[in-house]
């Protein structure tokens, strides 16, 4: 397997976890924590958004491995291009540089080795 496929692999596995987290864990301790958010009332008010924004992340990782599956070069490099567009807005928005090392910089290496292999 080569490097440009595991690191994409790798790109929707963090997409599937924040996913999970997103769609599951948003008002538990674990899904507070990882989002940094003000208390439970908060992360209760907001769990619909949390959800639907989860499923966003769920087709992004299902693009990368149909693209995989179906050697759709172009479309692997579509959703990397989302991935870090999406990274580097989320971590300026919000001011957490963590977005940036999570999201970002796997897409972005991965969207190099698309790009030049």
């Amino acid at each position: 397997m080569n490097l440009k496929i595991i690191f994409t692999i790798i790109v929707a596995l963090i997409h599937t976890y924040i996913w999970y987290l997103e769609m599951f864990l948003w008002t538990k301790k674990k899904g507070i924590k990882a989002f940094n958010l003000k208390s439970k009332k908060f992360a209760d008010e907001t769990k619909i958004l949390a959800a639907n924004q989860g499923l966003y992340n769920l087709f992004i990782a299902a693009g990368l491995l149909w693209s995989l599956t179906y050697n759709k070069e172009d479309s692997v490099l579509f959703f990397l291009t989302c991935v870090t567009v999406a990274g580097i807005y989320g971590s300026y928005s919000t001011k957490k540089i963590s977005i940036f090392y999570i999201q970002t910089i796997p897409a972005l290496l991965t969207l190099l080795l698309t790009l030049f292999n």
